[in-house]
């Protein structure tokens, strides 16, 4: 049996790049979190080449024997661990999710999404995140669950809602706006909604929906019980999605669905390179409170990053 480690911070949404991959595979990883000290902490990790079995912080999850035979890994405080696999054990096969900030020759195989400026004869350039999204798991979700919103009339919206991060801010207006026009795609197509909010929509911007949307066929989880999110995505016929989250686009993407993205105020080099691409792909176009129709080939990255670190471990 094929042995695999997942090492990562613990944000959730870096884990589940890693894990997805994994998954994607055919393997069962072992997720271990980890952090720096210092000065690995404080440095870039083209600095510190050496000393990285030393690197991680107290609390961190152990890098030692037995050692797995393929190491996923994102995100800084990875690099580390990683590096050190690589010295203990050269034969695992390592693969390390989005730019490490060192040169992607010292790993077996980089994952970068083309916004990124990455590139290498051992970098694999994707559409977007890598994740854990599948047509059988929505699938999965939507026949448990779809029986709650059998009362909401067809077509079906799924309206995936982020918020405030590094790069936009989901200001009072830009919450108005948004249910202002999803009350208009209700009133003028008769949709039903399926709503979700996330940690950072707010609780001010939630109620602002929720007042936008009062008395239309929509429903908006209000946090408990299982999270419908995969139901959601499996139910749709439509999806409108915030801009704020990579990931979160790159998932509602996998169903092949036509994908609205509600703008917000704020962006960066980088998103706005990401929404471009996939616009001019034709997977995405701008919410305006109307429904369209069109089709696209539904974003299979996660699946082209197994297949290609697969073909590496099979050429060793």
């Amino acid at each position: 049996m094929t042995t695999c480690w997942v090492v990562t911070d613990g944000k959730p949404g870096m884990e589940n790049q890693c894990v997805g991959l994994a998954e994607a595979m055919g393997l069962e990883p072992v997720v271990k979190r980890v952090r720096l000290r210092a000065p690995w902490k404080q440095l870039s990790p083209a600095v510190l080449r050496w000393g990285n079995a030393w690197a991680n912080a107290a609390g961190s999850d152990p890098i030692a024997p037995p050692w797995p035979d393929v190491l996923i890994a994102t995100g800084r405080q990875s690099v580390a661990s990683s590096l050190a696999v690589r010295r203990a054990h050269p034969a695992t096969f390592r693969v390390q999710i989005q730019d490490p900030g060192i040169p992607p020759s010292r790993f077996d195989l980089v994952v970068v999404p083309r916004h990124d400026r990455l590139r290498g004869p051992n970098v694999l350039v994707t559409r977007g995140a890598l994740h854990r999204v599948t047509p059988a798991v929505t699938a999965a979700a939507a026949a448990r669950l779809g029986p709650r919103w059998a009362h909401l009339p067809r077509p079906l919206v799924a309206v995936l809602v982020g918020g405030n991060n590094g790069a936009y801010t989901m200001t009072a207006a830009a919450a108005a706006q948004l249910g202002d026009n999803l009350a208009r795609l209700a009133r003028e197509s008769g949709a039903g909604l399926l709503v979700t909010p996330s940690r950072r929509t707010g609780a001010a911007n939630e109620a602002i929906l929720r007042d936008c949307l009062a008395g239309l066929p929509a429903e908006i989880w209000d946090g408990s019980g299982e999270n419908p999110y995969f139901a959601y995505l499996g139910l749709a016929d439509a999806i409108v999605a915030t801009p704020d989250s990579v990931n979160m686009v790159c998932e509602a993407a996998t169903t092949g669905k036509p994908l609205y993205i509600a703008d917000l105020p704020g962006g960066s080099r980088k998103f706005d390179a990401f929404h471009h691409g996939l616009r001019q792909d034709g997977v995405t176009r701008p919410f305006a409170g109307r429904l369209e129709h069109w089709t696209y080939a539904p974003l299979a990255d996660t699946a082209a990053a197994a297949a290609e670190a697969w073909a590496r471990i099979n050429a060793r």
